[in-house]
């Protein structure tokens, strides 16, 4: 797998609602065989039933495992790590799901996937940057010219300006370089502690955990924290994992997020870390009907990203207007 340093996967401004992020054990749950081992462009393939993790019995309904007897502080954290080590199997692919060649591009594309999905920003961000490379020509920038490029992320006015002022205070207060420290990059306008750990972890290689809806729901499915406010969901994840996981713990957290453990209609009955969850059962319980719920290249469909990593199973995304 590629270990490029310059990984993203963020959803946004902080100042912005994210209510639009993209996507967004039961017996004869199938469990997607390593990803590197399939041609590009094919599905996830189905392998053998998922085990219970005690029994080797096909999977039921998992971590609510002695119903009525509550579970320890440590016993929950033996099994948040035991998900995130299945996670790493199920995505050993995980990567940002954000286009960007250099630290200012995924900054500008963080801010502009608040509100909309990371393809329609991938989609967008091309034309962008062949406009404005740098953070000097984005600070120079005529507001409404702007506004007309960024227009299909939705709240181009409020992205515009936030993009304007960013650029504008890289170039006046960090010699047109995007800030590698968490306490520079938060002073940027439109930049909050959840953008910046995106930019952080990905184009510099310092750990953060970055809380967006999909990781917030999840964490809570499984257990892990039941708090709300994403500064005090960060601080009690961390503590359960090492620094050295907190990046590609997010990725994969947010890829079963978009993937499998959807919002409205988790698709239960699909997932292979059932035996692991002790929601099981919110969603679709039926492996064929759940299958049916599975999407990117889960569900052999496109991703997000035009330019995806060259160890990604599925298919690019279509550029803006195609198809």
């Amino acid at each position: 797998m590629s270990k490029s340093p310059v990984r993203a996967q963020a959803k946004g401004a902080d100042g912005v609602s994210e209510g639009r992020n993209s996507a967004v054990g039961e017996q004869g749950i199938s469990r997607p065989t390593k990803a590197t081992k399939r041609p590009s462009g094919e599905p996830v393939k189905q392998g053998k039933p998922a085990k219970s993790a005690k029994s080797g019995e096909p999977a039921k309904a998992a971590a609510a495992a002695k119903p009525g007897k509550p579970e320890s502080h440590l016993a929950m954290v033996r099994r948040a790590r035991r998900i995130n080590r299945e996670l790493a199997e199920i995505y050993p692919y995980a990567h940002p799901e954000l286009d960007f060649r250099n630290p200012f591009e995924l900054l500008v594309a963080t801010v502009l996937s608040a509100q909309t999905t990371d393809l329609r920003v991938n989609q967008t961000t091309p034309a962008l940057f062949a406009a404005y490379p740098t953070p000097e020509d984005m600070a120079a920038a005529v507001p409404e010219e702007l506004e007309e490029l960024i227009r299909p992320t939705g709240f181009f006015r409020a992205k515009a300006k936030s993009l304007i002022g960013l650029s504008a205070s890289i170039r006046d207060n960090f010699g047109g370089e995007v800030p590698g420290r968490l306490a520079d990059l938060v002073t940027l306008p439109g930049v909050g502690r959840k953008t910046a750990n995106v930019v952080l972890g990905n184009a510099f290689g310092v750990p953060g955990i970055t809380v967006d809806t999909h990781f917030g729901r999840l964490v809570r499915r499984w257990k892990w924290t039941d708090q709300e406010d994403p500064e005090k969901v960060e601080a009690e994840i961390a503590a359960i994992f090492p620094k050295s996981e907190w990046t590609m713990l997010s990725h994969r957290v947010v890829f079963h997020g978009r993937r499998i453990c959807h919002a409205r209609k988790p698709a239960c009955g699909a997932c292979p870390i059932a035996p692991l969850c002790p929601s099981y059962g919110e969603g679709e319980t039926d492996p064929e009907k759940a299958r049916k719920l599975l999407k990117y290249e889960m569900g052999g469909q496109p991703g997000q990203r035009l330019s995806p990593p060259p160890d990604y199973p599925g298919r690019p995304a279509p550029p803006l207007g195609a198809g």
